[in-house]
């Protein structure tokens, strides 16, 4: 693979959250979008060189409640408002990806509505997963139809339909031809037939070859997903997991475990790029899923470090805190302004992290190879480069191979003979 995305560095955004829009649709045009363009000095102040923007086409409340996936959310702006950011963004290297929410739709959805109007009478009856007229719903529907998890508002598609599949491709074909978007990040990847992401991908490619397609994937075996036929990415929902429960409970060895098994000698995705994240719209804040604050610079090296492409959620790097409810994730999606950005150690080793990824080609490819492991210490090789990591309360040794290396995190240079002292919740890049 030979791909703009082994040396990307993602920054994700949920916008109805991220502009504080209106929780539901008012159909008033709000010109919010054009607000990004002001942040694109802070993103490449981070390397960042990709931009996923969360649910951005008209919905009825929280973006996947779909209802025109042809036209921009109105609550953000319109199309020509994105047109400008897409190419403001071209202009300084950013790429541009968007979220495909294509299992299902909104109630509010015109070819839905034409079925609550006409019944058995519309023609696109049969657009819809298992709709049929001897049932009915939560909604008191004189029809029943299959759904997202049991959420009735959101209506599933039914992809086996070639006229729900060529309406969704039309739409990308859009995107692409008017806005220039690199990627699309499949929401619900699993819930989705093979058959539609292999029409996809062949589509996308040609149009254009680089196109980058990244499934929402929680569970199962990545390569069900990502592979020449369909996907090239999905969501590292094991490795998210294992970052912060590993400082949590003071275990490397869960971390380790992961890395090996995915990219290690005998590793089940030695091919695969996988999406990177430590946290996103759906989960808790990194700051608040730790338990001490200190692992968090830890937490962004192994992001950054590890194989695959690093993604930082929106306001994380200068420690946005959130916990989901049960009812709500609303505190996981805040508004926020170019102000409430703090300049303290965090960005700044975050900073550090993203010229590192962008300049050192030891983390372009999928070499991995674990070092030394304890507890609280984990060393790992990409290439010509050791990470070095140490989440005990106190300074402590690893061994590591003898030779003088330069800590590309402050440009020091070591002569190590066979052990290494790590400061506490501390790491090191070293390069030989």
């Amino acid at each position: 693979m030979n791909h703009w995305t082994q040396n990307a560095i993602f920054y994700h955004i949920y916008p109805l959250g991220f502009f504080g829009c209106e929780k539901l649709q008012t159909n008033q045009t709000v010109h919010r979008i054009n607000e990004l363009e002001q942040w694109i000095g802070h993103l490449r102040s981070l390397h960042v060189n990709a931009l996923y923007i969360g649910p951005l086409f008209a919905s009825s409340s929280h973006g996947y409640d779909t209802i025109d996936y042809y036209e921009i959310d109105p609550r953000l702006g319109t199309n020509e408002d994105f047109k400008k950011l897409c190419q403001k963004l071209h202009e300084n290297q950013i790429k541009v990806i968007l979220d495909g929410v294509f299992n299902h739709v909104g109630r509010e959805f015109w070819a839905f509505k034409d079925v609550c109007e006409k019944k058995w009478d519309s023609p696109y009856k049969e657009w819809f997963s298992n709709l049929h007229f001897e049932g009915t719903t939560p909604y008191h529907d004189p029809f029943y139809y299959d759904s997202w998890e049991g959420h009735y508002e959101l209506v599933k598609l039914n992809l086996y339909n070639q006229n729900v599949c060529d309406h969704l491709l039309q739409a990308v074909n859009m995107w692409i031809d008017e806005f220039d978007i690199d990627g699309l990040r499949l929401d619900a990847a699993n819930c989705i037939p093979p058959h539609f992401f292999k029409q996809l991908k062949n589509f996308t490619q040609s149009k254009k070859k680089d196109f980058w397609l990244m499934g929402e994937v929680i569970h199962g075996d990545y390569n069900q997903w990502a592979n020449q036929e369909m996907l090239d990415s999905v969501t590292n929902y094991e490795c998210y997991k294992g970052i912060y429960s590993s400082h949590n409970t003071k275990n490397y060895f869960e971390i380790a475990y992961a890395f090996n098994r995915q990219h290690g000698d005998h590793g089940i995705y030695k091919n695969l790029y996988l999406y990177n994240f430590v946290d996103n719209h759906d989960v808790d804040r990194i700051a608040s899923a730790l338990h001490d604050p200190r692992d968090l610079k830890n937490v962004m090296t192994l992001l950054y470090t590890m194989c695959g492409i690093p993604s930082l959620y929106y306001g994380s790097e200068w420690g946005i805190t959130g916990k989901r409810s049960k009812h709500s994730d609303e505190v996981l999606r805040p508004e926020v302004h170019l102000n409430d950005i703090k300049q303290n150690d965090v960005v700044s080793h975050i900073q550090k992290l993203g010229e590192i990824k962008i300049k050192e080609e030891s983390f372009h490819d999928l070499h991995y190879q674990q070092i030394y492991l304890t507890n609280e210490q984990f060393v790992f090789q990409r290439n010509n480069c050791l990470i070095a990591l140490n989440c005990a309360d106190h300074p402590s040794e690893v061994k590591i191979p003898e030779g003088t290396y330069q800590n590309l995190l402050n440009d020091d240079t070591l002569h190590v003979q066979s052990t290494l002292t790590i400061q506490a919740h501390d790491s090191l890049i070293l390069k030989t």
